[in-house]
């Protein structure tokens, strides 16, 4: 590659893979992403000739990259192992069925300072979880139950690193590097809010169970240290994350009540053996029915709060990542998103108040 060459696909914007999927179009557009390889398979045409199809991702988005025999990159492509690191220079095209295809590529290897930088994220992600994180931890402090709030405060001293890089799921809804605190912190928040409007509703207890009902993810649905890849493991296929789940409470429930601290809650009510009962059954009932995979449906009010805000906030997720990656098929109507059943429709906009002050006055003008 000449001097002159690098140097123009050096001043092409960098862009992260959701950011392309927004901007690009049938025309071609010249940017480049910074991305981890996550698969590299070589499949066959109809015609018998072989292909790589390389999955990236930067833990905004993933994308699939088909490289042909023709292609003048084939040859560094084959070389490319799950867990590279590269930089993809293109003039981007959204093929609709076929995804986004990069016309004229360039590639090489990230710098390690550029692989550090991607890990972390871009600065939109980085401050958003960095807050997501912190409404957990202020969620925590504020419980009165100190059996509750002893509990939560231990996973997050012995796991709170394993849980920010988690996702809360392999596909459907925050499947990225941080999701699941992202989806924890907004559970939080909708089930503070719920308490205020049930004042029966125990928000200690539903708050710890927000923050332990995916907490098995953080062996079933796990990044890399070093990486946007997931791997799969016996733990996540043999055992699932709702039994990981109550496990991980099993185990730090009998640290809490061995520690010093435990003395002074003898006489509390409701006794430490209800409250953890209680605990086990939101993990253990979170999905809702039997057929989904909750070995026991919700049988306390809690329980069934907690599954409604689990599936309300998973399915706004899949809708807001719809609104920015799905094809529009007509006006105001956008592909379907897995597993949705049906196309979205964009959402009405909300009246902003200023604005209909505004209106007001341009009718009184006018009249």
């Amino acid at each position: 590659m000449s001097e002159t060459h690098s140097a123009s696909l050096s001043d092409l914007d960098l862009l992260t893979v959701r950011q392309l999927k927004t901007v690009a179009g049938p025309q071609p557009q010249p940017y480049r992403v910074h991305v981890q390889v996550e698969g590299n398979l070589v499949k066959e045409t109809a015609q018998g000739k072989p292909y790589h199809e390389v999955k990236l991702t930067d833990g905004t988005e993933s994308l699939v990259w088909r490289v042909f025999d023709g292609s003048p990159l084939f040859q560094e492509v084959q070389a490319l192992k799950r867990g590279g690191w590269i930089e993809l220079s293109a003039h981007w095209v959204d093929t609709g069925k076929f995804g986004m295809e990069p016309r004229n590529p360039a590639m090489r290897v990230l710098e390690d300072e550029e692989v550090q930088s991607l890990l972390a994220g871009d600065e939109e992600t980085r401050e958003r979880q960095r807050e997501d994180y912190q409404a957990i931890v202020d969620f925590v402090q504020s419980m009165s139950d100190p059996r509750l709030k002893g509990l939560c405060s231990l996973f997050l001293q012995q796991h709170g690193d394993r849980f920010k890089r988690a996702a809360a799921a392999r596909d459907y809804h925050h499947a990225r590097r941080g999701g699941l605190v992202e989806h924890v912190s907004q559970m939080m928040r909708s089930a503070a809010k719920i308490c205020e409007a049930y004042a029966e509703l125990n928000r200690d207890l539903l708050l710890s169970g927000v923050l332990f009902h995916d907490c098995g993810k953080l062996w079933e649905n796990n990044y890399l240290e070093g990486g946007f890849t997931m791997p799969y493991t016996l733990h996540g296929e043999l055992i699932g994350h709702i039994s990981l789940g109550m496990e991980l409470v099993n185990k730090l429930w009998r640290q809490l009540i061995e520690s010093d601290a435990a003395a002074a809650w003898a006489t509390l009510q409701p006794q430490s053996e209800l409250v953890r009962l209680h605990l086990l059954h939101l993990v253990g009932s979170h999905h809702g029915e039997m057929q989904f995979g909750s070995p026991v449906i919700p049988k306390t009010p809690e329980a069934v709060a907690l599954h409604y805000v689990d599936n309300l906030d998973a399915k706004l997720e899949m809708f807001r990542k719809g609104y920015n990656t799905s094809a529009e098929l007509g006006n105001g109507i956008l592909e379907r998103v897995r597993p949705l059943t049906s196309n979205l429709v964009r959402p009405l906009e909300v009246v902003v108040k200023n604005a209909l002050d505004n209106h007001r006055d341009e009718e009184e003008e006018q009249n």
